[in-house]
């Protein structure tokens, strides 16, 4: 068996650590009574220094208030101190909303993998903030530039193309830090998409549908030469998009398996997401097989199709790319959803699928197959995975009784 090898790094910004008590119980015949009746609260540190910046008359008060607490019990009787503060930490609440990136939960696979005889456990990038593993990025791009001295809070203008995710996660952390952002997306893109742009505050420039997201990257670099201070981030070239993959999201895929891992799966896009997370798991285990997934209708790495290859994906790193069509992508999102639970995007289904062909194969008995489901399906709404549906909702008649 393999043994686990030590996490490198965790996830993007370490999460305060809540305050901790310990309790010294020295007689058995009192459990019975706590189980009814907790201690009482110990006081806390004034409200202003609740994010670890304790005074040590606060953090020695609050000892103090801890060491003379009594506990009453439901009869009446009075019982000796029963706890001290150990130690006053920050609370665990977050700074702001770009410490909630990351550290997402990975769960098991079981109706829709009937026939496998392999294991599929699927990270759900569906529970980052803004819902899609885009926030990564989002965050990581800007911090990243900031670092450099690129940027400036309340100076620098940020400019995106996107065709909506990885707008909408640099759109929140340009709103926390005080960047104004201009995105470029395709006018085709769904009304939803740009709502949620425009409520985060950006700018919202509308390209030629036909032109795709090529369109939406000449725009933003024609914007980027008539605004001043402007920055372009640029998703499909930034460094910072797979950086963030090799020291999150990859040691979080290594740690919750505790390195037993034996396939990883990733749909291509950017190139970020797999290659950052690919050169994680083979850095940690050599042996560990990365498989992309891309459309069948553009696919440009498997072959068939020309295309642009963006330059952070590393396709020498991909042990294999499988190809999906669109209409397997739709099929199986909507049957996580009625199997699994799991409201997932047409990209998760993709995944799912090319991940559970690989668990079908004889050679994989036995084995761990983890999966990146990069996004939401509330964000799919009105696309091809729930237009039936969609339609079915909008014709629903209040039922008069």
């Amino acid at each position: 068996m393999k043994m686990a090898q030590p996490l490198a790094s965790g996830f993007l910004r370490p999460r305060p650590a809540m305050a901790v008590f310990c309790s010294t119980i020295s007689s058995p015949c009192w459990l019975s009574s706590l189980s009814k009746r907790r201690p009482k609260a110990v006081s806390l540190p004034p409200k202003a220094d609740l994010r670890g910046r304790c005074s040590g008359t606060a953090t020695a008060a609050a000892a103090a208030a801890a060491a003379t607490a009594s506990t009453t019990t439901n009869s009446g009787t009075t019982l000796p101190d029963i706890g001290v503060v150990a130690e006053v930490e920050p609370l665990n609440i977050a700074d702001d909303v770009t410490q909630l990136i990351g550290s997402t939960p990975m769960v098991y696979l079981n109706k829709v993998t009937e026939g496998c005889v392999a294991n599929v456990a699927a990270k759900l990038e569906s529970m980052e903030p803004f819902r899609t593993v885009k926030d990564r990025i989002g965050f990581s791009m800007v911090l990243d530039a900031e670092e450099s001295g690129a940027i400036t809070p309340g100076k620098s203008v940020l400019i995106e193309s996107t065709t909506g995710n990885t707008g909408i996660g640099v759109a929140f952390v340009a709103a926390v830090k005080g960047y104004k952002l201009i995105v470029t997306i395709p006018a085709s893109v769904d009304i939803e998409r740009k709502i949620l742009l425009r409520a985060l505050g950006a700018e919202v420039v509308l390209t030629d549908p036909m032109k795709g997201i090529k369109g939406a990257v000449e725009k933003a670099e024609e914007l980027r030469l008539v605004t001043p201070n402007a920055y372009l981030l640029q998703q499909f070239d930034n460094p910072a998009n797979l950086k963030i993959h090799l020291q999150s999201t990859g040691p979080e895929i290594w740690e919750d398996t505790k390195g037993l891992v034996d396939i990883f799966v990733a749909s291509i896009g950017t190139g970020g997401t797999v290659t950052g997370t690919g050169h994680y798991l083979k850095m940690m285990n050599k042996n560990i097989r990365v498989v992309g997934v891309e459309p069948s209708d553009r696919n440009v790495i498997s072959g068939g199709n020309p295309g642009y290859v963006p330059s952070i994906l590393d396709v020498g790193l991909l042990d294999e790319v499988l190809k999906v069509t669109n209409d397997e992508a739709i099929e199986m999102a909507r049957r996580l959803a009625i199997e699994e639970g799991l409201l997932v995007g047409i990209s998760s289904g993709a995944s799912a699928a090319a991940a559970i062909r690989i668990a079908k194969r004889p050679e994989n008995a036995g084995k761990l197959i983890a999966v990146i489901f990069p996004s939401c399906g509330e964000r799919y709404l009105r696309t091809a995975l729930f237009s039936s549906i969609y339609e079915e909702a909008r014709k629903l008649q209040e039922d008069k009784v």
